[in-house]
């Protein structure tokens, strides 16, 4: 069982505002009036007279700066043969502004890297399909340090593959106590550390962990213990049926990525807040923005519900042996029962009250922050991004979905370098690099 947690005990987030409109039955009528605790109340926590609430402007300020288009490579006129990509499931820069690709993920004979330059021009490839060290089984994860050092997430494997920045690879480092093979990736949105370290920052549940990846097994620490709005109640048994939690719509997501100065932005309410830490996890500074979220009605109930279980019914299998097969009929009754499941806690799913305002965290590579916020559930349109500068001052906000900015960039690099991903009208992707103006970088 879970139950919905009352209060934000990340210090000082007003977590959710207004009454449960549009819920219908009343059954969380408490949680529409619970708040996060106000600092007043909570002025006698250890450490907390360290932290600064910066409150930032009610108003958007627009900002449109010029974006220099850089490069674009990829699609299906590509003119050489290295542009030929499958499906790119990782994007990232070094410190020299080169930018890699994970192309052709999970189980495809076409797996590999690509690197390009600061210009687009080709640098290298490496990395193949197969089953040995450096060999890719099932892909999912790119992560790239700024000396050019390159790490593959490889769920099947359950480890992670090492290259040196030149592409040689140099070793495995495996996940204590093994992997389930079809499961998904166990450490999802990982961002490397610029700190000369070894050193990740990844999520756990309502947790970000430091994960050090210089020895031969994964080790990890607790960084922060985010809020969690739904809170467990007790250990699992263990059956098939306890595997498959409560489905709850509009959950406040914990949102997070590295700074440059070790610590770490993150949002884990449903109010516009923002907290940094610094190297050491403690919280410095909360940055927060008085916009009311919107209340969730029962149309975006049904929306939501719906969505849910078309994902479900359109999610494709892919066999834990080999591409084209069929897997083992035990495990066929396995995911056949957790599809199942899945479904009846899609179809018996609650809510919150209110939709979560920030949608996505990110840093620059000078540390500015951009926080994009949400839009009406059902809305195809990509919501304004903020943009805060290092020492915390508004900037202004962006407006999403034109030409230099169709959403939140894949990828930042350094001297203003971002990265998107698209597809053309075959569905082959492109990938377009543009520089930012130094204003909001």
């Amino acid at each position: 069982m879970r139950r919905i947690s009352r209060t934000d005990f990340s210090r000082g987030t007003r977590v959710f505002a207004g009454t449960a409109a549009g819920t219908g039955d009343g059954r969380l009528a408490a949680l529409a009036t619970a708040i996060g605790a106000v600092l007043g109340a909570v002025l006698g926590a250890a450490g907390l007279q360290a932290q600064e609430m910066v409150d930032l402007p009610a108003e958007d300020r627009p900002v449109s700066p010029d974006f220099e288009l850089v490069y674009t490579i990829g699609s299906a006129g590509a003119a050489t043969e290295w542009e030929e990509f499958t499906s790119i499931s990782g994007v990232a820069f070094d410190g020299e502004g080169n930018l890699y690709l994970l192309d052709g993920t999970r189980m495809e004979a076409s797996a590999r890297v690509v690197v390009v330059d600061a210009a687009g021009r080709f640098v290298r490839e490496f990395g193949r399909a197969g089953d040995g060290p450096g060999e890719f089984r099932a892909a999912t994860q790119l992560v790239v340090w700024e000396d050019g050092q390159v790490l593959v997430e490889d769920m099947m494997h359950s480890g992670y593959h090492v290259f040196s920045p030149g592409g040689e690879f140099e070793r495995m480092v495996r996940e204590s106590g093994g992997g389930l093979g079809f499961a998904m990736a166990r450490r999802p949105g990982l961002r490397p550390e610029r700190t000369g370290a070894r050193t990740l920052v990844g999520r756990s549940r309502r947790t970000i962990q430091r994960i050090d990846m210089s020895s031969e097994e994964v080790e990890d620490r607790v960084l922060v213990e985010a809020w969690a709005p739904v809170e467990d109640e007790g250990p699992r048994s263990g059956d098939i049926e306890d595997m498959i939690g409560e489905e709850w719509g509009f959950e406040p997501d914990l949102l997070f990525d590295a700074l440059p100065s070790g610590g770490v932005a993150f949002s884990d309410s449903s109010a516009w807040a923002i907290k940094l830490t610094d190297p050491s996890g403690e919280i410095s500074r909360i940055l927060r923005r008085p916009i009311r979220p919107l209340a969730v009605t029962e149309q975006m109930e049904r929306v939501e519900r719906e969505r849910r279980l078309e994902a479900q019914r359109n999610r494709p299998f892919r066999s834990i042996t080999q591409p084209g097969s069929a897997p083992p009929p035990q495990v066929r009754e396995l995911i056949d029962n957790l599809t199942l499941l899945q479904r009846e806690a899609i179809e018996n799913m609650r809510f919150f009250p209110e939709v979560p305002l920030i949608a996505a965290v990110r840093a620059t590579w000078d540390g500015a922050l951009w926080a994009q916020r949400s839009t009406e559930p059902g809305s195809d349109e990509p919501g304004p991004i903020d943009v805060i500068a290092p020492d915390g001052r508004y900037l202004g906000t962006l407006e999403t979905g034109t030409a230099a900015l169709p959403d939140m960039p894949d990828a930042f690099g350094p001297d203003g370098l971002v990265a998107f991903l698209d597809t053309d009208e075959f569905d082959v992707p492109v990938i377009t690099v543009w520089r930012l103006p130094p204003e909001i970088r």
